[in-house]
This record gives C-alpha cells, sequence and structure tokens, in this order.
C-alpha cells in the first residue's frame, strides 16, 4: 500500500490515525529471519529495486526473507543464488512462480504478479561467452525494473567485425543505456561508447588470468576510457543493470513513452480487485 492511499483512506475514515501511523511505519523496512530488516519501500523512494542477495545467507534465511519480500511487494528478486539455496526456495514456492536463471544465477518468484513495464529499453552487451554470467545479471534486474532488455553477446575485440552489424541492430531498439560487459583487457565498452550515443555502463568482469588477471586490468582500461564511460565494480551486474534501468526508465518518462509501471495498482483504481 503506497503512502498516497493510506492518507486518502485516513481522510476518508476508512483507518484510524494509530493504524495509519503504523502503516506508515511499515513503510520504511519489515524484519525478518532474524536478521534482515527488508527495505520495503526502497523503489518508490530511489527508482531502484531491494534484491536478496544469496550469498553469505543460509538457505533458510534467503526462503523467509523471499516469503516477506512477495508478501510487501508481489515479486522477489534473488541474486548470487547457489545450488543449496535453489534447492531451499524450489522447496518452498510453486515452480510456476519461480524463475531460475542459471547463467545469471538469480531467481525471481512472484506471487503471479506479471513484471512491470516501464517503457525503457536497456541493451546488454558481452565482449566473449565468458562474460554472459555477469550480463545477465545486469539484464535480469533492468528486466524486474520494468525494462525490455536487447542482449547482443559474443562481440568481443578479438572479432571487431562481429560487433558492427549486431550495434546496428540494438540501435534500431532505441535503448535508453547500453551495458557492456567485458574481461580480460575490457576494452569493448571503451569502443561501443565511441559508437552510440546513449550512455553506456562499463562492467568489468573477473575473466582472464595472469598479471591484471581476475577483472582488474578490465577495471582499470574501462576507467582509462577516452570515451566517456561510465564503470562499476568488477562482476557488478547488479549495479550495472539497475543504472542502466534507472536511465532508460528516465528517458522514458522524458519521451512521454513510460507505461503503467504496476498492473496490480492499475486493476485496482479501475475497481478490479
Amino acid at each position: 500500500m503506497d503512502l498516497t492511499r493510506i492518507l486518502q483512506d485516513l481522510k476518508n475514515g476508512e483507518l484510524g490515525p494509530e493504524a495509519a501511523e503504523e502503516q506508515i511505519r511499515s513503510m520504511g523496512f519489515v524484519s525478518c529471519s532474524n536478521i534482515a530488516k527488508l527495505d520495503s519501500h526502497r523503489k518508490s523512494r530511489t527508482g531502484i529495486i531491494e534484491a536478496i542477495l544469496a550469498d553469505c545467507k543460509e538457505p533458510e534465511d534467503v526462503v523467509e526473507i523471499a516469503r516477506v519480500m512477495v508478501e510487501q511487494s508481489k515479486r522477489a528478486l534473488i541474486t548470487r543464488v547457489s545450488i543449496p539455496h535453489l534447492k531451499a526456495l524450489r522447496a518452498v514456492f510453486p515452480e510456476d512462480k519461480l524463475e531460475w536463471n542459471s547463467r545469471a544465477r538469480t531467481v525471481v518468484i512472484h506471487d503471479g504478479t506479471p513484471a512491470p513495464s516501464t517503457g525503457g529499453v536497456v541493451g546488454v552487451i558481452s565482449a566473449g561467452t565468458a562474460d554472459i554470467p555477469a550480463a545477465e545479471e545486469a539484464r535480469v534486474i533492468a528486466s524486474e525494473m520494468g525494462c525490455e532488455t536487447v542482449a547482443v553477446y559474443d562481440v568481443g575485440v578479438a572479432g571487431i567485425h562481429r560487433l558492427i552489424p549486431e550495434l546496428q541492430k540494438l540501435k534500431l531498439r532505441n535503448p535508453g543505456a547500453i551495458v557492456v560487459a567485458a574481461g580480460r583487457e575490457g576494452t569493448l565498452p571503451t569502443i561501443v561508447s565511441g559508437l552510440v550515443d546513449v550512455p553506456v555502463i562499463g562492467l568489468p568482469v573477473s575473466t582472464g588470468y595472469g598479471a591484471g588477471g581476475g577483472g582488474k586490468a578490465a577495471l582499470l582500461s574501462m576507467l582509462q576510457s577516452c570515451s566517456v564511460l561510465a564503470v562499476v565494480n568488477i562482476d557488478a551486474g547488479f549495479v550495472a543493470g539497475a543504472y542502466a534501468a534507472r536511465i532508460a526508465n528516465m528517458v522514458a518518462v522524458a519521451a512521454g513513452t513510460r507505461k503503467i509501471t504496476e498492473p496490480v495498482e492499475q486493476d485496482e483504481e479501475q475497481g478490479e480487485k
């Protein structure tokens, strides 16, 4: 329930002052599983969704946090999901309400409510096939934030002729932002940002080995880009996807193409319960 509706119910006498205060306070965060305080109002406050980082959490804690998030927000996004986490989630949530992406290691759980649609478009490019997991994490996050996503994979600089035709196809979709994931020497984001007229987010990936391995060379290369580029941390697919989606959603608003973002709330406004 959003703040406007609480205040309207209070004004109409459908809600008492104490109940209204309790609901407003609950919009800040919800404690769950004795270890987490779910930021239930983050999307409304910042435009960026709350996500559950499964890494370093016990499977039963991830299950409980996901349950509360679905109750609060209709959908729950879980990142860095291990096989034990996945097994625990599948034991509790119906298979048709659980979306597992093995490459991104993400799980989306929902109550049947579809993902929002904002009109924003995000392009996601990977240099090599080894960079796809990080790129897929970014793509899933952008999708959960309401964006249409367009993926172009395995177009790195070792065979740069692969990039140009795929980039032309991507540009026809009018993306508001593009995430480019690259490991090793991390050159591709610099090239892409010199060829397109939309913001590019460089996502360094921890592929590569030896001196400068583990994503370090890719990160430094992107930071030294001579074309304008925003750069996130190594393997930070969530941050890259969220940042790109935030830009794309703002572009959709400015262009007047933004759609209704919450299908459930739209139905309620039309009197369909």
